[in-house]
């Protein structure tokens, strides 16, 4: 039996963790980060393949990851929904990708659907501040909806690390790596998991960090995800004790919060839900492990001889891909 280390304590670490060490591996995790402290923490966290590369291996692991998260929505601990996806553009015909018409994808329509508050999917509450005072404004020219998972970090990240103790595994935080042959050599498998972190530690200059920031606002009556990634990039994710305003994608490791982009990201959201501006409970701030080359996952050798098993570069993708990947990382470990 392998002695397994995954370094990053992010959906993707966990998501490995769990399925390798539901199948008889003995893993630990090291992780500088862990839980909320974590880029997954700070993440939208629905179900989408966005900013990763190549497409084609992205869609394979995320429908995969689609088929397992919707499983998942039958246990009430994970923290897991169906919720409509609402996806607009501001300019043109927005096109529905291939892999989304097999998901049930349907185009909404200008003249009816996506200038209506119908569309949104925004329902009347008694705060006034909430409440929908008219119909969606036409700031969208078309736009499709797709029933997707939504994944609650504040609750799924616990979710997988408790599953992942149950299976026998151990969690070591606040361990900071110079290199991954610095694993203890008891570890005869290391897998690489560390996200932005990757780049030092492999001295890969594909990986480039594109900077997230999301303002968390009280819960909102809104039964749908709301999604525009035309400039400015506006999202409004609901889930169950809150709302995730967005957002922001730039090139920069700066995971401190712009009180400016803050305000940016308020007065768009409300703008487009049509709504009073609400409070901030609290800003975050996560960097998106883009590579530029592609996500990598594939065996590798560390510079002392151990098996490796690259896993990173999922770009804004992370909860997207995550249960896909694992699996083919088992694979991979199963075959050293």
């Amino acid at each position: 039996m392998r002695n397994v280390a995954i370094v990053g304590a992010g959906v993707s670490g966990l998501t490995c963790a769990v399925v390798l060490a539901e199948r008889g591996y003995r893993v630990a995790i090291f992780a500088e980060e862990t839980g909320s402290d974590s880029t997954s923490a700070a993440a939208g966290a629905i179900w989408y393949p966005y900013d990763a590369e190549p497409a084609d291996k992205v869609i394979a692991w995320a429908l995969e990851t689609y088929k397992i998260l919707v499983d998942l929505v039958c246990d009430k601990r994970s923290g897991v929904s169906m919720i409509d996806l609402r996806t607009f553009s501001r300019a043109g015909q927005i096109q529905i990708p291939q892999w989304a018409h097999a998901l049930g994808a349907r185009r909404l329509h200008a003249s009816s659907e996506a200038t209506s508050s119908v569309a949104t999917g925004l329902r009347p509450v008694s705060d006034r501040a909430h409440h929908v005072r008219s119909n969606f404004p036409a700031t969208f020219t078309s736009g499709f909806v797709l029933r997707v998972p939504l994944i609650d970090t504040t609750i799924h990240l616990d979710y997988l690390a408790k599953r992942f103790v149950v299976a026998g595994g151990e969690i070591k935080a606040n361990v900071r790596l110079a290199r991954l042959e610095d694993i203890n050599r008891d570890f005869d498998l290391v897998v690489n998991c560390a996200g932005i972190g990757a780049k030092t530690l492999t001295n890969d200059s594909d990986l480039e960090p594109h900077r997230g920031q999301v303002a968390i606002v009280p819960k909102i009556e809104l039964s749908c995800a709301i999604v525009c990634d035309d400039a400015p990039l506006m999202y409004a994710i609901p889930r169950a004790n809150d709302c995730v305003f967005g957002g922001t994608n730039e090139v920069s490791d700066d995971r401190n919060a712009d009180p400016a982009a803050t305000l940016r990201i308020l007065a768009e959201c409300s703008r487009v839900l049509n709504i009073d501006q609400p409070k901030v409970l609290a800003e975050r701030v996560g960097l998106r492990p883009f590579r530029k080359s592609g996500v990598r996952l594939e065996s590798a050798r560390l510079g002392d001889g151990r098996s490796l098993i690259h896993n990173y570069g999922h770009g804004g993708s992370g909860f997207t891909l995550s249960w896909g990947c694992a699996y083919e990382v088992f694979e991979l470990a199963r075959n050293l």
